[in-house]
């Protein structure tokens, strides 16, 4: 196969503008003839032509410290070296053989440059060298990651975050590469994602870049970088929490409580913020930064605005007051209660007056979509993330006058809510028995599945979602209001259901609460539950 075509459409433009002349008796593996036929031996001359080019410029640089012309010429043919290194990102599976030459640590040491050019060569270089979608080639990509830490590359590359001036589209350019090459190293080697936050300053550059006003790519890709390293890393949400960094997410996406995000990158980065939160609110150290932070009266204005970010705030909402008494509390106490229902009614998607186009249509864009087309889909995730949020409210106020402002919304206009809810229950009821159904269909022995991934197919299926509405139904329930009881009892008689079919959906729910925050936690959700059903 042609190694050049195998490095990507990429790296071989990347060739061609950089294309050096080679010397006299040297190598000549800038004609695309040559990357035909790079081997071991063609590598292993590629690389310790760059390191003597490396060794003689710095040599010149301590010969003449004082006397840049003296040394330029050295940087021009390091330059020259650098470049054509880029062939190996078509021939990885040589790395292995490499990476005991000095390949990563020889990379490394350009990173330290003390010309901004050369080290911002250095992170194009490694952007591309650690680049590699082919699952044949991971071993040996992976060999070249661990190799480019072991010579501290990761404090290099960070370092060089802040070294380079996004000011110069040159090294605002490096920044995106040195941020490429911080996410492949991420994608080979995922628990990097705590030892690059333990041991440099990451996490608070990104922080600080995410809150900067004008939109470009790095920020976008800032925020990508921040999401990843927050995604599975319970080490990294508390990091940042520690940091301010809940204060500064809020400050960051505060910029579009009043306006919609211009362009499709600027819409994922906007999404990736939100995603940020969210993972930053797991932690409840960090629900509590964010409600002295104010952050549950901003997201109530966002959703109050009907903007682009309407379905993320609910989702942000939701993570905050999971298991966090205080942000339910709060969330009544500044008047939320009637922005959630309205949202819970399917009011909350008007055509704003100063928009030629329903909000809807202007928000769906950044909701992932498969065969369903745009519009089911945001309605059908808005509707999951407003039960879930009504769920959690129920779950954190037991008690007292918030408790009864809750309830009292669900006997409201002749009980209208209760009739909502129960047109959530029968859709959803009438989704997991399809699902049931068809597995029932199935040859369960030839597919392997056990009766955990028939419970998971079944949670996929709108199960969750379902037991969730149960467990509102069971609050209410449980109030012992007259009336709202009442209604709900001929809502299951004019749908064919009864009490038990709740409680049937409650008993499979309280058997599969996992133990994820806790035995305790496990323990009081499951007291819970049962109470709800026992009132059944």
């Amino acid at each position: 196969m042609d190694a050049a075509a195998a490095a990507g459409v990429n790296k071989r433009k990347r060739l061609d503008e950089a294309a050096p002349t080679a010397g006299a008796g040297e190598l000549d593996l800038s004609a695309a003839d040559a990357v035909e036929v790079l081997d071991l031996r063609a590598a292993k001359r590629l690389l310790l032509a760059f390191e003597r080019r490396l060794r003689d410029n710095l040599e010149a640089r301590m010969k003449y410290p004082d006397d840049p012309a003296r040394f330029a010429d050295s940087e021009i043919a390091l330059h020259a070296e650098a470049d054509r290194l880029r062939l190996l990102a078509g021939a990885p599976e040589l790395f292995p053989d490499l990476v005991p030459l000095g390949l990563a640590s020889s990379l490394a040491s350009l990173l330290t440059h003390d010309n901004a050019d050369l080290a911002a060569a250095a992170a194009s270089l490694l952007a591309d060298l650690t680049d590699s979608d082919d699952p044949d080639d991971l071993a040996s990509v992976q060999a070249l990651a661990d190799a480019l830490v072991d010579a501290n590359a990761l404090d290099l590359l960070v370092h060089n975050l802040s070294r380079f001036s996004e000011a110069d589209p040159d090294e605002a350019e490096a920044v995106h590469n040195t941020l490429a090459v911080l996410e492949n190293l991420l994608d080979l080697r995922p628990h990097l994602a705590d030892k690059v936050c333990d041991g440099t300053k990451l996490l608070r550059w990104l922080l600080s870049r995410v809150k900067v006003r004008e939109f470009d790519a790095n920020k976008q890709y800032a925020s990508e970088i921040l999401a990843i390293l927050l995604q599975n890393s319970p080490a990294n949400q508390k990091r940042l929490g520690q940091i301010n960094g809940v204060d500064g997410l809020l400050q960051a996406v505060a910029m579009y409580k009043s306006r919609d995000p211009k362009t499709s990158d600027e819409e994922e980065m906007l999404e990736n913020l939100f995603d940020c939160l969210c993972c930053v609110l797991m932690p409840p150290e960090n629900k509590e930064r964010f409600v002295k932070a104010e952050g549950v009266e901003l997201m109530i204005i966002i959703m109050k605005q009907k903007k682009l970010a309407y379905s993320s705030a609910i989702r942000t909402l939701d993570f905050a007051m999971t298991r966090f008494p205080p942000a339910c509390e709060r969330f009544v106490d500044v008047l939320g209660l009637k922005t959630a229902f309205a949202a819970f009614m399917g009011k909350a998607c008007k055509q704003p007056s100063s928009f030629p186009f329903p909000a809807l249509l202007q928000m769906i864009h950044s909701i992932p979509v498969n065969k369903k087309n745009k519009k089911e889909s945001y309605q059908e995730e808005l509707e999951e993330r407003i039960i879930s949020l009504i769920a959690s409210l129920f779950g954190g106020i037991t008690k007292g006058s918030r408790r009864m402002r809750l309830l009292a919304k669900f006997i409201e206009n002749e009980c209208e809510k209760i009739d909502r809810l129960m047109e959530f229950y029968t859709r959803y009821s009438e989704r997991v028995r399809e699902e049931i159904e068809r597995l029932d269909s199935l040859d369960l022995e030839d597919l392997e599945m056990d009766d955990d991934e028939r419970y998971n197919r079944k949670l996929e299926a709108g199960l969750y979602t379902l037991q969730l509405i149960a467990l509102i139904l069971g609050h209410i329930w449980h109030s012992g209001n007259s009336q709202m009881r009442a209604r709900v009892e001929l809502l299951l008689r004019q749908n064919k259901l009864t009490k038990k079919d709740v409680k049937d959906i409650l008993e499979e729910y309280h058997d599969n609460i996992g133990d994820l925050d806790g035995p305790e936690e496990k323990e009081r959700a499951q007291a819970r539950t049962k109470e709800i059903i026992a009132a059944l």
